[in-house]
């Protein structure tokens, strides 16, 4: 039956096989979008990972319109507006990221390929973010969020439609979720080079259906089940650690859809690396490059958590609900890898250029 325990973690396996395997054998990664952005002047990293939060936004919003499903229990759209958590938080992460040289998302292709590295960064972030969500660093976390917060509660969310159309009127909800996507259509085809690049195209286009389906999925089994299921897409931070609670306990509870989808992730950039012939053992260099991992990774396993996501989790899936608290995390997670990078170059220049 699809009401029973494992159908929804099966649900999550199915696409993070495909997501796993598409970020695997198309070399997706934001931090390298990042990098060819701000090296070399190259945008189509970051066009494709806007591509996907497109595709994923107006399949979303689309099914939101027409009264298909109602994604306003997701915890992105809370009317609590954590705006010193997200920015901190993002910007940990962004530092923790450029140590490690990756995201929670990259770590799991980088295991797939055979990477001790990834699975280094994989325990470390589920650690630190089970700490950070339930465990001893969870003091820490409310006090960020209780003294840094706005209340929107004037407004049913925080997504920007909703925030605008409270003080334009309601009628204008749809025309800004309208102006929103046409914007970003234009700047991701308005690269005549990248309107060429069918592979990237399909890559972000792929990668945006499978946000949109985890929404899809966590709804219909919220609906038709008699257990509490949490509304999510796509995160990679929090659920690397119930994916090892899971491992090493017995909770009395069963997997949930993220769970399902990190282990999916995984085996999909497996399946990606045995295709392309890529796999081999990675490991530290030595103590040194260790240590930068295990603490990039707990900057992102802690600033994750903070930021409600990470790349994929606020850059994706929030993305895909055009929240407010999206494009804040991004830019906070950009400034974060910038100031990394720079430190990881000995460049200073470089990061306030």
């Amino acid at each position: 039956m699809l009401e029973s325990l494992y159908a929804l973690p099966l649900a999550g396996v199915l696409v993070g096989l495909a997501l796993g395997y598409v970020a695997r054998v198309n070399a997706f990664c934001t931090l390298s979008a990042f990098e060819k952005a701000w090296y070399l002047d190259d945008f189509d990293g970051l066009r494709t990972w806007a591509l996907a939060a497109l595709i994923a936004a107006a399949l979303t919003q689309f099914l939101i319109a027409i009264g298909v499903v109602d994604l306003s229990s997701s915890f992105y759209l809370t009317t609590d507006f954590a705006l010193g958590a997200y920015t901190l938080g993002g910007g940990l992460f962004g530092v923790g990221m450029a140590l490690v040289g990756t995201c929670g998302f990259g770590a799991l292709i980088r295991l797939g390929g055979g990477s001790l590295k990834g699975f280094v960064a994989f325990l470390v972030i589920g650690i630190v973010a089970l700490a950070t969500s339930r465990g001893a660093l969870s003091p820490v976390r409310t006090f960020i969020e209780d003294n840094a917060s706005l209340d929107l509660s004037f407004a049913a969310n925080q997504s920007i439609p909703t925030l605008l159309s409270s003080f334009l009127g309601a009628w204008t909800h749809l025309i800004i979720v309208l102006i929103i996507l046409a914007l970003a259509a234009f700047w991701i085809f308005k690269s005549q080079s990248y309107r060429r690049n069918s592979k990237a195209m399909l890559t972000g286009a792929l990668i945006g259906v499978a946000i949109f389906i985890g929404w899809g999925v966590t709804y219909y089994f919220q609906q038709v089940s008699f257990d509490p299921i949490q509304l999510e897409s796509a995160s990679f931070v929090l659920p690397l650690g119930d994916g090892i609670l899971q491992f090493v306990a017995n909770t009395g509870v069963g997997p949930d859809y993220g769970v399902g989808l990190v282990l999916g992730t995984i085996v999909g950039a497996s399946i990606g690396a045995v295709r392309q012939k890529s796999v081999h053992w990675e490991a530290c260099d030595d103590a040194r490059e260790l240590g930068r991992h295990i603490l990039g990774a707990a900057l992102m396993g802690f600033g994750g958590v903070l930021a409600l996501g990470c790349t994929i989790g606020q850059g994706l899936s929030a993305a895909s609900l055009l929240t407010f608290s999206a494009p804040i995390v991004i830019c906070s997670i950009a400034i974060g890898a910038r100031i990394g990078l720079a430190y990881l170059l000995g460049d200073r220049a470089f990061m306030f250029s």
